[in-house]
C-alpha cells in the first residue's frame, strides 16, 4: 500500500507539471493581458510601464519558472484585472463548487441506483426498456440544454423554483439534477449489469435453494456483491462532476470554480487560469486515490504491493 501511494504522489506531481505547462503556454497565445487593462486613451509608453509592472516584458519561460517556484511555496500570485490573491478567490469559490457537486452525486446515487436495481429484477420487461431509453437519452443530451430547458420550465414558465445564484435548498434543485443527468444514466447502466451479472452467480442460486426470502437473496447477497463497482464509479463520478460542473456553473450563475474559471478566460488572467484548472485537476487526482484505496479495501481480493 506504502508503495501504491508514492507511485500515485509520483504520478501526481508529473501530472500536474504537465498540465500546468500545457495551461500557461497555452494561455500565453490567447492576448495580451497588458491590453485588457489598457484603456482607447493608453499610451504606447503607458502600456510598456504595464507590461513592465506586470513582468509580461519578460520571456514566457521566465515568468511560468518564477510562478512555479511561488506555487510550490503555496503562493499563486495575484489576479491581474481584480487585484487579488488568487488564492483567497479560490477559497471563496470552492466550497460553492463541492455542494454543488456534494448534491448532484446524491441525486444520481439517489435515483440511478435504484432504477438499475429495478431494471436488473425486471429485465426485458417494458421497465427495462423506459430505463434503457431514460439511460441513453441521460447519456447524450448535453448538460448546457438540459440546464436551459429546466429554466425555461421550471423557472421562466411555471415559477417553481430559482433560475440562478447559490441560496438555499431549492437553489440547487436544477443545477444538482443537471449535473447529475449523465452520471445518474451511469449508475443506471451499470447497477443493471452488476446486478445481472451477480444475480446469475451460483453463490446467488444456492442462496434461493436454501429458502431465502427474494428480499434477503436480493438486497443482502445479490446487492452487497454488485455495489463494489457502482460505488468506484461513484467516487470517480464525484471527481468529474468538480471538473464538468463549469457549463452548469456558468448557466446558473454559480459562484464557483467554473464561473471563476471562465471569468479568467475571458480576461486573460493567466493566474486564474492555472489556479483553477490545476485546482480541479488536483482534486480528481486526489479523490481518484481515495477510490483506489477504498476499493482495496471493500474488495478483499485485491492486493497493493
Amino acid at each position: 500500500m506504502q508503495r501504491f501511494l508514492f507511485i500515485r504522489i509520483v504520478q501526481s506531481f508529473f501530472t500536474l507539471l504537465v498540465l500546468s505547462v500545457v495551461v500557461f503556454f497555452g494561455a500565453e497565445q490567447t492576448g495580451d493581458l497588458a491590453l485588457v487593462l489598457s484603456t482607447a486613451d493608453t499610451t504606447q509608453e503607458e502600456l510598456e510601464e504595464l507590461r513592465e509592472k506586470l513582468g509580461l516584458n519578460k520571456p514566457a519561460y521566465q515568468r511560468y519558472l518564477a510562478w512555479a517556484g511561488k506555487a510550490v511555496m503555496g503562493d499563486l500570485g495575484d489576479s491581474g484585472t481584480k487585484r487579488r490573491p488568487v488564492w483567497d478567490m479560490l477559497l471563496e469559490r470552492v466550497p460553492a463548487t463541492l455542494q454543488l457537486a456534494g448534491a448532484g452525486l446524491l441525486v444520481a446515487m439517489v435515483m440511478g441506483i435504484p432504477l438499475g436495481i429495478i431494471a436488473a429484477l425486471y429485465r426485458n420487461s417494458y421497465i427495462d426498456r423506459l430505463c434503457k431509453v431514460f439511460a441513453i437519452v441521460g447519456m447524450s443530451a448535453p448538460q448546457f440544454w438540459v440546464a436551459i430547458m429546466l429554466i425555461m420550465l421550471f423557472a421562466a414558465q411555471w415559477k417553481l423554483l430559482p433560475a440562478f445564484g447559490k441560496g438555499g435548498i431549492d437553489h440547487y434543485i436544477l443545477p444538482a439534477f443537471s449535473i447529475s443527468l449523465f452520471i445518474m444514466a451511469g449508475f443506471m447502466r451499470l447497477t443493471r449489469s452488476s446486478m445481472l451479472e451477480v444475480l446469475d452467480s451460483e453463490f446467488v442460486k444456492f442462496a434461493r435453494i436454501k429458502g431465502l426470502s427474494e428480499r434477503v437473496v436480493i438486497y443482502k447477497h445479490a446487492l452487497k456483491n454488485a455495489i463494489i463497482p457502482v460505488l468506484t464509479f461513484g467516487g470517480v463520478s464525484f471527481a468529474g462532476l468538480l471538473n464538468g460542473s463549469i457549463v452548469v456553473e456558468v448557466v446558473f450563475a454559480w459562484p464557483g470554480i467554473g464561473l471563476l474559471m471562465l471569468g479568467g478566460i475571458r480576461e486573460r488572467d493567466v493566474n486564474v487560469i492555472l489556479a483553477t484548472v490545476l485546482t480541479s485537476g488536483l482534486l480528481y487526482i486526489l479523490l481518484s486515490t481515495i477510490v483506489d484505496l477504498l476499493y482495496a479495501y471493500v474488495d478483499p481480493r485485491i492486493r497493493y504491493g
